[in-house]
């Protein structure tokens, strides 16, 4: 719940919330104790009394590695959620990266006790990391969906999303789509790719008439994958998310492409990355802030022995944009 929101339910304003919260400024006793008790706090710097484990009052979260190469804004995002959440709760955020093959990081914060709770924020097949945790029956929640029944999970359904887009795609008359998704041992990519194809199925589309682009996209050959797709007849390129966007746009605009008359072109995953485009992309928004918000409160929630969900999911909204126009 964010400060606004806290204000509304209290009747205060959000600045009474932010000195009540913080513990600076001045305000009456009772207007703070029952602005804390309405956020589930004891007094700063002590445990709360029904708390499930642990006592460092500090959540770690895990970021993946390649996102420092990447500069994938989804988890910027997340994480500024995740922080809110933590802050309103007086709990403290510690960041860690983490691989498929490397949770080194992640076991030293876990066997030195530093965290009471760990959030991936990366869902991947055959999750190392989860195993570890689960194992251990270490606290541990994750922006994205897994097998594990004692995970506290937050994500969309992006499968569902990506069937959605396709079939609206597929309604405004495309017919040769190519889809471009990168490593399909994360689970989204993975979602997203069985929602295209689910919706070339149902629509009575040719699968094998369709390019479809898996692995990593490497910048140097994506002057031979447009002109593959260029050959191909391809109507409209679905990318797996907003970074594979903002690559294909940039080359396809620097090569003299019109975008949509030669080719449309739609993101699985819709960011302010691409709002430097023209036209603007025909996209799936997702709220990610709101994605960390989510799991960050259900995990602090957790670890105080207070009610949570277990599985929570949030809404998509698909925008429409002239990336797709016909005409």
């Amino acid at each position: 719940m964010t400060l606004d929101e806290m204000a509304k339910e209290l009747g205060v304003s959000k600045s009474t919330v932010s000195r009540a919260l913080s513990g600076k400024g001045r305000i009456g006793e009772k207007t703070r104790q029952r602005i804390r008790d309405f956020a589930g706090l004891q007094e700063a710097g002590q445990p709360a009394a029904d708390a499930g484990r642990g006592g460092t009052r500090n959540l770690g979260v895990v970021f993946p590695a390649d996102v420092y190469i990447n500069g994938n804004p989804y988890f910027q995002e997340c994480m500024l959620g995740i922080c809110e959440a933590a802050s309103l709760l007086n709990y403290n955020v510690l960041l860690t990266t983490g691989t498929a093959q490397d949770i080194s990081e992640i076991q030293k914060l876990v066997e030195q006790e530093k965290v009471d709770g760990m959030i991936l924020t990366r869902s991947l097949e055959d999750d190392r990391a989860l195993r570890y945790l689960t194992e251990r029956n270490f606290p541990v929640g994750l922006t994205g969906l897994c097998s594990f029944e004692n995970v506290i999970q937050v994500d969309t359904d992006n499968e569902g999303a990506s069937e959605s887009l396709t079939s609206l795609l597929i309604g405004k008359g495309f017919r040769k789509f190519a889809l471009m998704v990168e490593d399909l041992s994360y689970h989204v990519n993975r979602s997203r790719y069985d929602g295209f194809c689910s919706a070339v199925y149902k629509n009575g589309l040719s699968r094998e008439k369709q390019a479809i682009f898996t692995g990593q996209i490497n910048m140097d050959l994506l002057d031979t994958v447009i002109d593959d797709m260029v050959a191909k007849k391809v109507e409209c390129i679905i990318c797996g998310d907003d970074v594979v966007c903002a690559r294909i746009m940039s080359r396809m605009q620097a090569e003299g492409y019109r975008i949509p008359k030669d080719i449309a072109i739609a993101s699985l995953y819709n960011s302010p990355t691409l709002d430097c485009f023209l036209p603007p992309v025909t996209a799936v928004d997702v709220p990610a802030r709101l994605v960390g918000n989510v799991i960050g409160k259900q995990m602090i929630q957790f670890l105080q022995g207070k009610e949570y969900q277990p599985k929570t999911m949030i809404d998509y909204e698909i925008l429409v944009r002239k990336s797709t126009n016909r005409g």
